[in-house]
Order: C-alpha cells, then structure tokens, then sequence
C-alpha cells in the first residue's frame, strides 16, 4: 500500500485490467465491511466497485479538488498500465468524494483502490493494482481474499443532528425572511439525522438497500461516504459532458394515479419551475467557458422515484479542445460546485446564508462524489440521499430543501423527511 501527500504522486504503480466474465451483481463482490477502503459506483447494475488501497491523497480548502485532479494527472502519468479491455472505467481509477465547503475540516479524497471490477455495455472487467513488477494478475476470486458475511446494524435508533424538526423550521422561515428583502432568490437549506446501531454498520448492508430500492439512482461509496443520488453532477465521456440538474420536489403518496396528478401539478408549479430554472441557468454558465457548444433542454422533465419526484434536465455539451485536451471530469466538477442545486441564488450570497443558518458543518453533503480514469473522463454526482459513517455504530444522514420566497416552512420539513427515507430504509430494512 502507498500512501501520498497532496501534490507528491505515489511510487510507480503497475495497473493490470483483465476481461472476465460476468461477475453478477457488481455490490455482492465486495469482500469486507470496511467503510474506508469500500469504494462503489453503480446503477442499474452497471459500473464500478473496488476496495483496498493502492494510493491515496487528502487535500483540503478551496483548492481541494484542483490538488488532488494535480495529484491524479501525475499519479496516473508515472503507471505502467495494461489494459486489455479498453472502456471508460477499465485501466487505473481514482474514487473521489470532496467537502461542500472551502473552510470545512473534511476535506477531500482521491482513492486508488487495489481492486476494481467493472461491467459497462455487456463487458465485465477486473483491475488490480500494485507495485511495478508484479506477478501476473490474480483472478477475481483470489483478489477478493478473505470475504465476511454482510451482516446489517441490529436496531438504529434516530435522533436529531445540529437542530430539531422545529428549530429547522424556524431556521426556514428566518431564510424566507432574508429571501423576502430581495439580498437572495433561493437558498437550499439542509438538516442532518444522527443514526445509531446496535452492531457495527457495514456498508454493503446500505449499499445493497440503496441499489435494491433506487436502481435509478448512482449508488456510491467513497471514504465512508455512502448513498444513492439522483444528481449528476457532471460526466465526462471522450469529449462530450453531461449534467443531470434536479431542482422542484414533490412527495409520493404511494397512490398511483395521485403520484400521476402530483406530477401534472409539479410540471406546472410557477414556485418548482423558477427554482429548476435557477438551478439549470447556474450549470450553464458554469460549463459555458469549458465547452465549444451545449444544449440546454427548453422545459424539465418529472423524474420519479420511490419517495419523491424531481423536475429534471439534462444538459449536455462538446469539450473545447482548441486549444489543450480541456478540463478533467473532476476540474468540471469544481468549476461547477456549488451548483443552485445545492446551495442557491445567488449561490456565494446563498452559501454564506446557508452556513449561518444551519448551524452545522454539512462535511461532504451534497458535494461532488464519483470516479475518473488516468485520461480525465469520469462521473462525479452530487452527494445527495447519503449518510456519513462517523464510528463504528454511528452514522450522520442528511437531507436539503430549495427554499425561495414562497416557501412554507413546514412543508419544507415534510419534504426533507421525504428525502432522509432512503437512508433510513437502508438502515433498518
């Protein structure tokens, strides 16, 4: 195992990637509980898992992501790769989760694991890296070493974070009152649960629930940073990007054909569809400087999922390469956090409300979390639905609202209980 400093790449790595046959479910190959070396990107049974450490940087501040992209271009540069497969996730990855804020202690994180596997397009692959020179690569039994049963938490019991269901409402209705002066359009405001279990947690547990329950959604595990996003932040395919941009949210009622008419009523909401469009506006003009051309949908689509339905668009766009190879996935991914997705409009006004009026320190809610390879394309989502594994029995869960001028305060908690559910669920189911 190597460990690096941020700015100093690790010591020549060797990166072997190898056809395989189909795995199975890519969640049910990962050996141990380990929250920190367990490492997960996967939808709709497709993507990647790895685990062990082969290298590894922390950075921090407002810098964070721009170190640590550094720290991956040099890291990757000085390996010897093999890579008989040749798709994006085959060779060396490096999985990454980054704090929301410059001034927070958490950080940022690039994980090289020692053990991939990868399934995209029909094709299965396996990864293994370690120090240059040596043997061949073991099969995927062998990389896998010893494997523990995933046991769940036994009985969790949730109790507030930073501040109560009522003294986030009033939180609320403070922000709905700076909104009201005109200083800021939209504000999102989030609250944390603190969830504590009878046995030690294994995140395999969680991550089998999340994909289980949101197939739809990125299930991801990063650095003991674990949940199902609905959020896209950015990927970058061989020159062209996406974003999937979420802002608007309803509850389900579990009533089909209500769900139906709660949809027809969130396409046509003036207070969601001026959120959504906040949202969507700021991704453009994030990615505008990076990109010869984009396309922005000219109306959001209802995306529905088990406990909520979002407005959503997805924007798309060509790298400008006229000058250089352009950003990695992950420099997209700073130019573009904090999206008004997550923390609003204005989003430096709005971030600074935000800051002060949750009284806690989101960490690395609602940030950027994802993968990229040694030529810079990747996925980074937003860490939405997600928990932090805080100890061994103790996770912190987290859920956030898009407040404007219209905003009700209770409405807004009903909402965040909505989407604190997935966690939830994936605890005690």
């Amino acid at each position: 195992m190597s460990t690096a400093p941020a700015g100093e790449p690790s010591s020549a790595l060797l990166a072997r990637t190898v056809p395989i046959a189909d795995p199975g479910d890519l969640l049910d190959l990962l050996p141990r509980p380990d929250a920190a070396g367990t490492m997960s990107w996967v939808r709709r049974g497709d993507g990647l898992v790895g685990w062990g450490v082969a290298a590894r940087v922390d950075t921090g501040g407002a810098t964070r992501m721009i170190d640590a992209d550094a720290w991956w271009r040099e890291t990757a540069a000085s390996m010897v790769v093999r890579d008989d497969v040749r798709l994006p996730g085959t060779g060396p990855v490096a999985f990454g989760s980054f704090s929301f804020s410059r001034d927070s202690a958490a950080g940022g994180t690039l994980v090289v694991p020692q053990v991939v596997v990868g399934r995209r397009e029909g094709r299965s692959w396996l990864t293994v890296v370690g120090p240059a020179g040596l043997g061949p690569t073991p099969a995927l039994p062998q990389s896998r070493g010893d494997v523990a049963a995933v046991t769940p938490p036994g009985d969790v019991e949730f109790s507030d974070g930073a501040l109560t269901s009522a003294e986030w409402q009033r939180a609320v209705a403070e922000v709905i009152g700076t909104i009201r002066t005109g200083a800021v359009e939209k504000v999102v405001m989030a609250r944390d649960v603190v969830a504590r279990t009878s046995r030690d947690v294994d995140v395999r547990h969680l991550l089998r629930n999340l994909a289980a329950e949101y197939p739809t959604c990125w299930t991801f595990a990063v650095d003991a940073l674990v949940g199902a996003t609905p959020e896209l932040l950015v990927r970058r395919d061989q020159g062209l990007v996406a974003c999937r941009v979420l802002a608007g949210t309803i509850q389900r009622t579990g009533d089909d054909a209500a769900d139906l008419r709660h949809a027809a009523e969130l396409a046509r909401s003036s207070k969601d569809l001026g959120e959504h469009e906040l949202a969507v506006e700021s991704v453009a003009d994030a990615l505008g400087p990076y990109c010869s051309s984009f396309n922005v949908p000219e109306s959001p689509f209802v995306l529905h999922l088990p406990n909520v339905m979002h407005l959503a668009s997805d924007v798309t766009g060509v790298i400008d390469r006229s000058t250089s190879e352009g950003p990695s996935s992950l420099a997209l991914a700073a130019a573009l956090h904090p999206t008004a997705a997550v923390g609003g409009t204005p989003t430096s006004a709005a971030v600074e409300v935000l800051a002060a009026a949750e009284r806690m320190d989101r960490g690395r809610y609602a940030a950027p979390v994802g993968w990229m390879g040694a030529d810079g394309d990747g996925e980074w989502g937003i860490a939405l639905r997600s928990g932090e594994v805080t100890g061994p029995r103790t996770v912190r869960i987290f859920a956030g609202c898009g407040i404007v001028a219209a905003s009700d305060p209770a409405a807004e908690a009903r909402e965040s209980e909505a989407k604190l559910r997935p966690m939830r669920s994936a605890l005690t189911s």
